[in-house]
C-alpha cells in the first residue's frame, strides 16, 4: 500500500513539475518578444564567426575629383557638352558656375569669370557661334574681366561658326593654343589667368573634334573636360 502510495505522489510531482514548467514557458514567450528570443539565438550562432569588416564609403571630393586637391588651393573642373542633351558645365571649389541647372548654358562658347583672390564669381555668359553675331561681344567680355582673374571657357555644340579673330586673338592672348584650331563642332575646354600666369603642370586646354566615324554621338564628337587644383598663393 506504501508503494502505491509512494507512486501516486510521483506522479502528482511530476504532473505538477509539468503544469508549472508550462506556465512558466508560456508566461516567457508572453513577457519576451518573439523577435528578441530569435535575435538572441542569431548572435549566439555568430559567436563562431569572424567579425565582417566594411570598407567606408568613399568621401565625395570637391567638382567630384577621384582625390582631394591639396591645402590652399581652389578645385575647378570644366566639362564640354556632348551631342544636344549633354550640356556643358563648369564647376569652380564644388560650386556650379555654368549648368542647366542654374538655366545659364547654351549653344556656342560658354564663359565663367571668377575672383582670383577671393574666389567669387564676377560674371558667367554663353556666346552663340552659330547664330547672330556674337563673336566681338564675346571679345569685349574678355578683354573687360578684371586683372588677376581665373576664366574658364567651355563649348556645347558648336562654337567655331561665326567665331571671328577678334575673339580668336582675346582667347589667344590668354594663352589657348587651340582656339584657332576650332572646327564645327569641336569639343574644347580652357582656363587661363589674367594679370598672372598658371602653374605649368595642370590640365589648361583641351580639344575633340568632330569625326562622323568616330563621334559618340551621331554628328557630335565626345564631351571632354579638364580638371585640377589651383594654389591660392600665386599672387600677393
Amino acid at each position: 500500500m506504501r508503494v502505491g502510495c509512494n507512486n501516486f505522489m510521483k506522479l502528482g510531482g511530476l504532473l505538477l513539475a509539468s503544469v508549472c514548467a508550462w506556465y512558466l514557458g508560456s508566461l516567457f514567450a508572453y513577457v519576451i518578444p518573439e523577435d528578441s528570443l530569435s535575435t538572441a539565438f542569431d548572435n549566439l550562432q555568430n559567436l563562431g564567426e569572424r567579425p565582417k569588416l566594411k570598407a567606408p564609403p568613399p568621401k565625395r571630393q570637391k567638382c567630384d575629383h577621384w582625390s582631394p586637391c591639396p591645402f590652399g588651393s581652389y578645385a575647378y573642373r570644366l566639362l564640354s557638352g556632348g551631342g544636344k542633351q549633354k550640356t556643358a558645365k563648369i564647376c569652380f571649389e564644388d560650386e556650379l558656375l555654368i549648368s542647366e541647372e542654374k538655366q545659364n548654358v547654351g549653344r556656342g562658347i560658354n564663359i565663367a569669370i571668377v575672383d582670383y583672390k577671393s574666389g567669387k564669381t564676377v560674371a558667367t555668359k554663353y556666346f552663340d557661334m552659330w547664330e547672330g553675331d556674337f563673336s566681338k561681344p564675346m571679345a569685349d567680355f574678355i578683354k573687360n574681366a578684371p586683372q588677376k582673374s581665373l576664366l574658364m571657357m567651355v563649348t556645347h555644340d558648336d562654337g567655331s561658326t561665326k567665331l571671328k579673330e577678334d575673339a580668336k586673338k582675346a582667347i589667344a592672348d590668354l594663352g589657348s593654343t587651340e582656339i584657332r584650331n576650332m572646327k564645327f563642332r569641336s569639343s574644347w575646354a580652357f582656363i587661363a589667368a589674367k594679370g598672372f600666369k598658371l602653374p605649368e603642370g595642370i590640365q589648361k586646354e583641351k580639344i575633340n573634334h568632330s569625326d562622323r566615324n568616330n563621334n559618340r554621338y551621331g554628328d557630335w564628337p565626345a564631351e571632354i573636360q579638364i580638371e585640377g587644383c589651383i594654389p591660392q598663393n600665386l599672387i600677393s
